[in-house]
């Protein structure tokens, strides 16, 4: 169990004072642990592929963060350079105003020129960034990425007014049913916010906390 959970965590480091030294600290322990991958801003992608070279850990990098404001054809640019760079996964923020106006189009259209861009090369995964949304906005968020061909939906950008809550999981499992994956991100600060999260459908975990997850995880002997 130890060894699955590490695997659904993507070892978080997305703050805009973070430096070259705390990256290399982050692929270090997500060598170490053996996490799924590391989440770096794109300005870190390089570098982060070249330390974890040789390892199972993948590169996953953000696009359009994190206010999901700029225009498609910026988004697909992004994921061009990010995969040039070495990125194996990118997590997108939508368009969430467009999304409020009902402008469902756009919202697709931008999913949409993310997942070409990164087609045969990067795993996709899109952040609705749930509170800031309704119930029924979360929903429509989510069936908009199904269409646009992405991999994954994502709570948060962990930047906004919330991060995961289990409902949210629970609503957006629901509504891309079981073949998608789901990643909860924001918030998640220990092994029990992280059983809460997969109990609810979660398949995945962005967390800078991964290190405290597993160490719990070592300590709970009975899970």
């Amino acid at each position: 169990m130890e060894q699955n959970f590490a695997r659904m965590i993507d070892h978080t480091l997305l703050k805009a004072e973070a430096t070259k030294e705390q990256i290399e600290k982050l692929c270090a322990e997500a060598k170490q642990f053996n996490f799924a991958s590391v989440c770096v801003n794109p300005t870190w992608v390089k570098h982060s592929s070249e330390l974890l070279e040789g390892s199972d850990v993948l590169v996953c990098t953000v696009i359009g963060f994190p206010l999901g404001a700029n225009t498609p054809a910026v988004k697909a640019f992004e994921v061009k350079d990010a995969i040039a760079n070495g990125a194996n996964e990118v997590d997108m923020v939508i368009n969430i105003g467009a999304l409020k106006d009902k402008n469902y189009d756009l919202v697709q259209a931008d999913i949409a020129a993310v997942v070409e861009a990164a087609k045969g090369s990067a795993l996709v995964k899109v952040i609705i960034e749930a509170c800031l949304l309704t119930d029924e906005e979360k929903v429509k968020a989510c069936e908009l990425a199904v269409a646009a061909g992405a991999d994954y939906v994502k709570t948060s950008t962990g930047f906004s007014t919330g991060g995961a809550t289990a409902e949210d999981i629970a609503l957006m499992r629901k509504t891309v049913g079981p073949d998608l994956g789901v990643k909860a991100s924001g918030g998640v600060r220990s092994l029990e916010d992280m059983k809460k999260m997969v109990e609810a459908g979660a398949t995945r975990i962005g967390a800078s906390s991964g290190v405290a997850i597993m160490n719990g995880l070592i300590a709970d002997s009975n899970y």
